[in-house]
């Protein structure tokens, strides 16, 4: 289990600062204040109990599986793998985000099917690919005859006894400690934020402009006068995926709006139907616009969380910036999706440009998160398919 004093230490002094990043005002360097809900607000002791359930692997059919499972502290908070795996072995259909940072995100999961934290941590453990529980009673279950939870759901959430335990009391706990999970002061936040010229190296700070410039990368992933978030926290289709579906959209996504009105589960069906998972941002707003659209992920440390995007399709930096530079494809041959976002389009970047790009990427590295991580290798699933 991850150690608690990190956490601890965190809450007790200032949570929101970020896994020993310095403060500026109230944020590590380049980032905001997270912000907490109201009706959540941050207690050691609920961080405490979140960090707990955070690793629980009894919240699983096999006992095995965790939310730390696919979002594992020495991987920067992923799992490195293309797709995640759950209980007994099973694939979903895509690749597990970061939790660095999520506390910031205005929409959880690649398509945005959860509007926060709370809602986000209820999904894995009822997803017949992910934890396999039947229903969240027995994960519930678990936590009434646990002695141990029950005393620490007293004290956090002031229940009587183990019947008054609730999925939002285990839901509230479980965000709270995540929003503990942030990490700035980069060498691009020292560079950019802090002053210090010398932070970053003449290929990044060249990297910088490709990102700002002829790139057009800020144009989704955004830097702001005082912090950066990489991140619009909007929904864009960039082309990933688009083969597998090609010719076949309309049918697709007719079929799952279809399923969807009869009662289908939009989290449970997109994890389960490679055809349906690429219908992204779809599957929940039922806009065709919107069809293979998926969430702008922030860039924050993604030097340490490859394979990249929402397939895991893209094993390197340098693959994913080619990809970029082709106009949302893998080959310069090969063909544009018809539902693209306005502004995918071939980028021209030299070889140089390219090279500088992946270096200002690797700038974006969090050093407290640097150090935690072990291994950078990407896991290669078994399918038995």
């Amino acid at each position: 289990m991850t150690s608690l004093s990190t956490y601890r230490r965190v809450a007790l002094c200032i949570f929101i600062a970020g896994l020993g990043s310095p403060v500026v005002n109230g944020a590590p360097l380049g980032l905001p204040p997270v912000p907490i809900p109201a009706d959540n607000p941050q207690t050691p002791a609920k961080i405490e109990l979140g960090d707990r359930l955070y690793h629980e692997t009894r919240f699983s059919a096999d006992g095995k599986v965790s939310c730390s499972t696919c979002h594992e502290k020495d991987k920067a908070f992923t799992d490195h793998r293309r797709v995640s795996e759950g209980h007994d072995g099973l694939l979903g259909t895509r690749n597990a985000p970061t939790v660095i940072n999520a506390a910031y995100m205005k929409t959880l999961f690649w398509d945005g099917r959860e509007p926060d934290l709370e809602g986000q941590s209820k999904q894995p453990p009822v997803n017949p690919v992910e934890g396999g529980l039947p229903n969240h009673e027995a994960l519930l279950e678990v936590i009434r005859n646990d002695p141990s939870y029950v005393e620490a759901f007293k004290e956090v959430f002031g229940v009587n006894d183990a019947s008054e335990i609730t999925i939002d009391q285990y839901a509230d706990a479980i965000a709270s400690f995540e929003r503990t999970i942030i990490a700035g002061d980069s060498p691009f936040d020292r560079y950019q934020y802090g002053g210090d010229k010398s932070a970053m190296s003449e290929a990044a700070i060249r990297g910088l402009k490709v990102f700002t410039g002829q790139g057009r990368c800020v144009s989704c992933h955004i830097i702001e006068e005082t912090q950066a978030l990489f991140t619009d926290n909007r929904f864009h289709n960039i082309g990933v995926g688009f083969k597998n579906i090609q010719g076949r959209e309309a049918v697709i996504a007719g079929e799952f709006v279809k399923a969807k009105n009869a009662g289908a589960d939009v989290d449970k069906t997109v994890l389960a139907d490679p055809d349906a998972s690429e219908l992204g941002r779809f599957a929940v707003s039922e806009n065709i616009n919107q069809v293979g659209a998926f969430k702008t992920a922030s860039l924050r440390n993604i030097a340490l969380t490859a394979p990249y995007m929402h397939d895991g399709s893209q094993k390197t930096l340098e693959d994913m910036v080619t990809f970029y530079n082709n106009g949302g494809r893998v080959k310069e041959d090969d063909p544009f999706s018809p539902f693209l976002s306005g502004g995918i389009r071939p980028l021209n970047l030299s070889d140089q440009q390219q090279a500088d790009l992946v270096e200002f990427l690797k700038a974006l590295t969090s050093p407290e998160i640097a150090e935690q991580v072990t291994s950078t290798e990407i896991i290669t699933e078994k399918r038995s398919d």
